[in-house]
């Protein structure tokens, strides 16, 4: 059986209390990890394409970004997004009364995923907080990753939705290690950003008697920080509820040649978007990334600590050393499922089954709706491909693989 990502048990134990207001939501995500364990039986003619409920709603809410973080395929060292006009990307953008209209349709078809909003940086798109709260009405358990930008003024709204999971970009345990991985566009301070967000959080958490959103710390493992890891736990342990530590994802030159060609060859054009993940930023020093997971992972025990996550779970050092020095490793996750339960929405509306290199597009929800293509011939060629011949070469570090 093909390995599956999933919430760590540790993780879902301690925060249960936390959703126990909120069953429906607790629900919504259990049926997530169900249709994981159980996708075989529960998807006897997967080689068809043809999938079942909508499990999540990713949106890709905007392009729009004030800072240039190094391991970013977007805005990064070599992110696709390099050389576009900003004005032309904001105009392409969908309009949040359109978003409303999709998550309407989604609730009458009889789909209740959970929705995800990234970008970009998502709160830079204007109408962003109104989707969250239309979502959480209809019973669609909502999160966000975010650098932390503008959620002060917002803290109030998200407590009260509730959202879910606010999941913040931490990764450093100080500004000038967080700064220098996550450099600001325009100057701008963004360690000092994240500090007074997580107490406009608190504060609004504790006005309105909740304890939602669940507050994340997202750490992307880098050069720059794989001593730290430790230190950012320290750090943060009294104002976050989990820790994520993403190895990250990345590329080599020889994985993007090989999945050009394996890509044109089952869908008839070579893409584009992976080669913006081809980079210099994997860790060279896995001895001391080893002994810095382990560390992390044993502070965490005890039910009062927050829990600590590692996306995609791999550990120990010659697993490490693996991950990051043989792109073709895939660790037992050699199916991918998360194009039979999720959507992923681009910034202009273009749908695709991909997350992370979306050059695959199946229509566009400007004219059609996600219930519309969610098993159009064209999602289903996609999904058929993958299942009967196999992962493609840019797939063996890709969140929708390994951190779905």
């Amino acid at each position: 059986m093909s390995k599956r990502s999933s919430v760590a048990l540790d993780t879902v134990i301690k925060q249960a209390i936390k959703v126990g207001r909120y069953p429906w939501m607790a629900g919504r995500l259990a049926a997530v990890e169900k249709e994981k364990i159980f996708f075989s039986a529960l998807n006897p003619h997967a080689e068809t394409g043809h999938a079942r409920s909508i499990r999540q709603l990713s949106i890709r809410i905007t392009d729009m970004c004030n800072l240039r973080c190094h391991t970013c395929g977007q805005w990064g060292d070599h992110g696709f997004l390099h050389g576009k006009n900003l004005k032309d990307l904001k105009k392409q953008e969908i309009t949040p009364e359109r978003y409303l209209a999709l998550l309407e349709d989604l609730a009458r078809n009889g789909h209740h995923p959970s929705v995800y909003l990234w970008g970009g940086e998502p709160t830079m798109y204007k109408g962003w907080l109104e989707i969250v709260e239309r979502a959480t009405e209809l019973k669609m358990p909502t999160s966000i990753v975010t650098n932390a930008t503008k959620l002060v003024p917002a803290a109030d709204r998200l407590a009260a939705a509730p959202l879910f999971l606010l999941q913040i970009s931490i990764d450093g345990h100080d500004a000038a290690t967080h700064n220098a991985a996550r450099p600001s566009a325009s100057g701008g301070d963004n360690h000092k950003v994240i500090q007074e967000a997580l107490a406009a959080v608190k504060e609004a958490k504790k006005a309105h008697k909740t304890k939602l959103p669940l507050v994340a710390a997202l750490c992307t493992i880098s050069s720059a920080n794989v001593n730290h890891l430790v230190d950012i736990y320290e750090a943060y342990k009294d104002r976050v509820d989990i820790f994520v530590y993403y190895l990250s994802w990345w590329i080599d030159e020889k994985s993007a040649k090989a999945h050009d060609e394996d890509f044109a060859r089952r869908f008839g054009f070579t893409p584009k978007l992976h080669w913006g993940w081809v980079g210099d930023w994997t860790i060279k020093d896995h001895e001391t990334l080893d002994k810095q997971l382990a560390e992390v992972k044993r502070r965490s025990k005890g039910f009062g600590k927050p829990a600590v996550n590692i996306i995609p779970n791999i550990t120990g050092l010659a697993n490490l050393k693996e991950y990051y020095t043989n792109h073709e490793a895939t660790f037992g996750y050699n199916q991918c499922i998360s194009i039979y339960q999720a959507v992923e929405l681009d910034s202009n509306g273009d749908m695709s089954p991909c997350r992370d290199y979306h050059d695959y597009i199946v229509g566009n929800v400007r004219e059609h709706t996600i219930t519309e293509l969610w098993n159009s011939e064209a999602y289903r060629r996609f999904r058929a491909s993958l299942h009967t011949e196999g992962l493609m070469p840019s797939c063996t570090r890709c969140c929708g693989l390994m951190g779905y």
